[in-house]
């Protein structure tokens, strides 16, 4: 195993794009001295100055030569890439037996060494070009001021659907050259609370383009970054969609990564490249700035070497988010989840085994070393102090495998939110501006997009299917209902009541992430779409019912601008939306409805009785008009809204 100072000597500086320049914090100029000698004073004084001036001058040079020289002290004692974790690396950062431009100077030799040569592992898409001037400048934090946290100066990869902000040189892509060169407008949020946290973003991590909803396609391929394999056997499967995350986190490439989860994309990466993963519970993590799959089921989370650095990670990217109305459910205070980390904590716990349907091999399709593997890890669970109540089966599990409303719900709320995300770009120099121009751009660049046996695309093609709903309609909204029923009321919520269990267990792979994606159970009134497109207009009716605000209003216009239809959302897709203020606009979300708006609105009149500091909200019909005390369909059939800013 080489050490990281192994790798800060043989570090190749050629091997990568040249970092910005770093700019030297002003303690760490020397300043010429500037020296004075009067004719009348002695020449052996004279001489005595001159001495003591130089050799003030070379200690000056000197200690400057040593706060700028990154290589280690050679004695000094370095953690294994391989397994170091962020305790051990704050150590050593700590007791200065390194810097973090260290660190980052060997996890860029340790990706040279791997990814493009050797095994060639191409987890790794792009580096970070301001990564050495970021690890400076915490350095020069951490020295005169004090250390954040247990992330100061600690690098992090992301996954490429994660936004960066354009400035810092870096792409965000989701793995496909039509994104190459976008700017985005700003950080993603989860982005924004590692920085503040101290962390040094050092590049993106390769992925299943498009999150694994391009095609039938091997994991962990992307038109950009070719096929991400797995580490502990030759092209092997890596899984995916967070194939890149979960190669690098498992041989040492960063010390923590962050993945995407839509449906098994944390888990399953997690589990085939032996490290720990978390797919967050959507809403606890915030997606804005994330190029979108599902607004129901995607979230971001950790994918680390051990337990103790995913609960450092998620305990910095966990937190509301205004930009993400999922995240305004959760406790104001985001809990340090290190201190869950207690060995003892199964004892008295009851786990439950769902193995109807899930181990189940031939439904599955797992090799059956598997559940040889699981069985075993029960028996620690048991060793542990758990009471595992096997079987605790889900009502719903036959009826998963064979429902096919996941694939109505994801192919709508893709179509719908990645024009959104087109929309939300400031630029794209591949002139793709929405998914039908994504998949007219792979078939006009095969070379790139469409390279023998990576030549599918059907799932970017199902939104355009006869067969799955036009945009957000009764067909869309009936699945979105069913998948929460089978994944949550007679899924996972009808398991751990009956059983009274604390918690169920199964393999990450196979179906286990089915369920768990379709289990969504966010308040609907801190709903919000992560992009905010301006030629999408409704209609709210005023607050005559104690307990909601009615809406009527059209559909979602699509991406050419045309209506989809208008009329209101009558039950069982319910028919109530709340407005919540919050700083000069409203978040509305509908019960059971997926897409969701803010924007300036327009109020008059009483406060809500329910809601008593909630005001009535409305959009004008009509530049000039004022919100009537109810307005229905019949008033906007065949008319134009536009919202009142």
């Amino acid at each position: 195993m080489m050490s990281l100072a192994d790798y800060l000597y043989w570090y190749p500086t050629g091997a990568i794009s040249t970092p910005e320049a770093m700019h030297k914090p002003t303690s760490l100029q020397a300043e010429q001295p500037i020296l004075f000698a009067s004719p009348e004073q002695p020449k052996a004084s004279l001489r005595l100055r001159y001495l003591i001036a130089i050799l003030l001058l070379l200690y000056l040079v000197s200690s400057w030569a040593r706060r700028l020289d990154t290589r280690p002290n050679v004695n000094a004692r370095f953690p294994d890439l391989y397994e170091a974790s962020v305790k051990d690396l704050q150590k050593g950062l700590d007791t200065g037996r390194f810097t973090s431009v260290d660190l980052v100077r060997a996890y860029f030799a340790r990706i040279d060494e791997v990814n493009l040569k050797g095994p060639i592992l191409r987890a790794v898409l792009e580096l970070n070009p301001t990564a050495l001037s970021q690890a400076a400048a915490l350095d020069h934090e951490r020295k005169v001021k004090r250390k954040r946290g247990p992330l100061h100066g600690i690098p992090v990869l992301l996954k490429d659907n994660i936004a960066t902000v354009p400035s810092e040189g870096m792409n965000t892509t989701a793995g496909s050259f039509s994104l190459l060169g976008s700017l985005v407008l700003d950080d993603a949020g989860v982005v924004k609370r590692l920085r503040a946290a101290g962390a040094i973003i050092l590049g993106k991590a390769n992925m299943s383009e498009w999150a694994q909803f391009r095609g039938k396609l091997r994991s962990g391929w992307s038109g950009r970054g070719g096929q991400c394999t797995n580490a502990y056997f030759k092209n092997a499967n890596p899984c995916g969609s967070s194939s890149g995350s979960g190669v690098a986190a498992s041989i040492g490439l960063a010390a923590v990564t962050l993945g995407t989860e839509t449906d098994g994309s944390i888990t399953c990466p997690s589990s085939n490249n032996n490290i720990v993963g978390i797919k967050p519970t959507v809403g606890l993590t915030s997606r804005a700035g994330v190029i979108p799959l599902s607004a129901h089921q995607d979230t971001v989370g950790p994918m680390t070497r051990s337990m103790t650095d995913a609960a450092i990670i998620l305990s910095a990217i966990a937190g509301k988010d205004p930009n993400d109305n999922f995240t305004l459910a959760q406790p104001d205070r985001v809990p340090d989840y290190t201190k869950a980390l207690n060995k003892n904590a199964l004892r008295g716990k009851r786990i439950g085994v769902p193995r109807k349907v899930f181990l189940n091999d031939s439904i599955t399709g797992n090799d059956p070393s598997i559940n040889v593997e699981f069985e075993k890890a029960l028996r620690v669970i048991r060793s542990l102090g758990a009471t595992v109540v096997d079987p605790s089966d889900m009502p719903s599990g036959l009826e998963i495998v064979s429902s096919h409303n996941e694939t109505i719900v994801l192919s709508t709320e893709f179509k719908v939110q990645l024009n959104d995300w087109f929309k939300s770009l400031l630029k794209n120099p591949s002139g793709v501006h929405r998914l039908a121009d994504v998949i007219k751009f792979n078939d006009d660049h095969p070379d790139i997009e469409k390279p023998p046996l990576f030549e599918d695309q059907s799932q970017l093609s199902l939104p355009f299917s006869p067969t799955i709903a036009s945009g957000f309609d009764a067909a869309y909204f009936a699945a979105l209902a069913a998948d929460r029923d089978l994944g949550s009321t007679r899924g996972i919520d009808a398991a751990l009541q009956h059983h009274k269990l604390d918690a169920l267990v199964l393999p990450a792979r196979g179906l286990a992430a089915t369920p768990a994606g379709n289990y969504c159970r966010i308040p609907n009134r801190h709903r919000t779409s992560r992009v905010l497109p301006q030629e999408y207009r409704w209609v709210i009716i005023d607050d005559t019912d104690n307990d909601n605000i009615h809406y009527s209003g059209p559909w979602l216009s699509d991406s050419s601008g045309s209506q989809n239809g208008v009329g209101n959302f009558g039950p069982p897709y319910l028919d109530t939306l709340r407005g919540i203020m919050a700083n000069g606009s409203a978040s509305f979300g509908f019960y059971d409805v997926s897409y969701y708006l803010s924007f300036p609105l327009y109020y008059r009149g009483e406060r809500h009785r329910a809601y008593p500091d909630t005001p009535r909200y409305g959009v004008q019909t009509k530049p000039g008009m004022e919100l009537t005390k109810e307005v229905t369909s019949r008033d906007i059939v065949g008319k134009r809204l536009v919202n009142a800013t």
